[in-house]
């Protein structure tokens, strides 16, 4: 066992599990975020979370990532080796074109082969040349995603990747995340202040509440998932009364 910034333990990963999380806490300062949450993904398992802002979610995709040593905690958390992360902005280096931002960290002869398929798998196949600033916001993020992807990790972390995008460009990448997610199968966290992505997109909806799980639901909806049928209607009711909302809108 070793131990983490902040007190958290690391454990031996279980074959079962592509991540289990035990009693975790996270503080700042005399503030706690997360207060003793326990989750567990399978591999392969696309997993949603909600919750309102300042419930934690992102605190967690930190601690998953290893990146919040500055936080006070403890408790025990076992994630893969393999670990990628999408953020809310694209996150590229300006003064890198398209293929160097894929290829940034990769190690290997074929890390350029290896990139332009994953640029080819987001769409984005005769861009490798172009500069960041040449791109949409949604082609921003395909290029996030080809980054994350290329690694193949076996777990892929997100943090409201698509919440900054418009309405018609966050469906197409709805569609392209859940294409690549077949194909490579990682297991997912997905962050999102949006019902109706979470249910479209996973296997299971997390409410994250006072530092805790409040509630873990099946999506049991045949694809595609529409909007309009009683069962459909039903687990969105459900997702926004755990959520404290009595209404359609998304948070």
């Amino acid at each position: 066992m070793a131990t983490h910034a902040g007190g958290l333990t690391a454990t031996a990963r279980e074959a079962s599990a592509a991540v289990r999380i035990e009693g975790l806490v996270r503080a700042f300062g005399t503030r706690t975020v997360l207060d003793g949450l326990d989750l567990t993904l399978r591999p392969g398992e696309f997993v949603a979370m909600l919750g309102r802002s300042g419930s934690g979610k992102s605190t967690l995709l930190r601690a998953l990532a290893g990146l919040d040593h500055e936080t006070g905690g403890e408790g025990e958390l076992s994630a893969p080796d393999h670990v990628s992360v999408v953020f809310q902005d694209a996150r590229l280096l300006p003064w890198k074109r398209v293929l160097a931002n894929v290829t940034l960290g990769l190690t290997g002869t074929d890390a350029g082969e290896r990139a332009r398929t994953a640029l080819d798998e987001v769409g984005l196949a005769g861009r490798e040349d172009a500069w960041p600033v040449e791109l949409s916001g949604g082609e921003q993020q395909r290029v996030s995603l080809a980054r994350s992807l290329v690694r193949e990790p076996e777990l892929l972390l997100a943090d409201e990747p698509f919440g900054a995008l418009d309405a018609l460009t966050r469906g197409r990448m709805h569609t392209l995340l859940a294409r690549l997610y077949e194909r490579h199968r990682p297991a997912v966290l997905l962050v999102t202040h949006d019902v109706d992505e979470a249910i479209a997109l996973a296997d299971r909806v997390v409410v994250l509440d006072g530092g805790r799980i409040a509630a873990d639901l099946a999506v049991e909806l045949p694809a595609p998932r529409r909007h309009g049928t009683p069962e459909y209607a039903a687990l969105r009711t459900r997702l926004l009364a755990r959520l404290g909302v009595d209404g359609p809108d998304h948070l």
